[in-house]
């Protein structure tokens, strides 16, 4: 059976809003999803290096009481495990990961393993160009912002969720996950 790990950002749980839609995608498909929480305080300089030290401190104990190959599912700062998907080989799925400290892109850039990276013209953190460099997988959201939200009526956020989770149900089906 197939494992798919769920990260937090900094503002919401890995149960709240697009990570709650986005963990469902490998749920659906028949993956058991390992919502994690984090259970320290936030760091104080979430843009530091010592930011990337304590979120793989945090996920290390969970991936390795899950084992085996998990999808990482992670969103925002939940994106500073990509150093450990890339150590570990792991398939993931990135939203609007923090492209702009350069932990992440590094990572990214070691990455041996399929991952998809979903992102908003309007979010500061996002860099389009590097998102492209670094995956064949990317979904672009013309004038979204950090939390995929477009201008406009609700709805439009709303959909913008429904494109997000076809994505990835579609980028799980191109790398044959499981």
């Amino acid at each position: 059976m197939a494992d798919a790990v769920v990260i937090p950002g900094g503002s919401f749980g890995s149960a709240a809003g697009l990570l709650m839609y986005a963990g469902d995608v490998p749920g659906f498909r028949g993956a058991t999803v390992h919502r994690h929480e984090w259970t320290e305080p936030r760091p104080p300089a979430e843009f530091e290096p010592a930011a990337e030290t304590w979120v793989h401190d945090q996920v290390r104990p969970v991936l390795d009481g899950v084992g085996g190959q998990p999808l990482l599912i992670g969103k925002s700062m939940g994106c500073y495990a990509a150093g450990l998907a890339a150590q570990r080989s792991l398939p993931a799925v990135w939203l609007t990961p923090v492209l702009t400290v350069p932990w992440v892109p590094a990572a990214l850039e070691r990455a041996t393993a399929p991952f998809l990276l979903v992102g908003g013209t309007a979010d500061r953190l996002w860099d389009r160009r590097l998102a492209r460099r670094v995956s064949p997988y990317v979904v672009e959201v013309p004038a979204a912002d950090h939390g995929l939200y477009v201008p406009g009526p609700l709805t439009d956020t709303i959909a913008v969720l429904a494109r997000v989770v076809v994505a990835i149900d579609e980028f799980l089906d191109e790398i044959g996950w499981p």
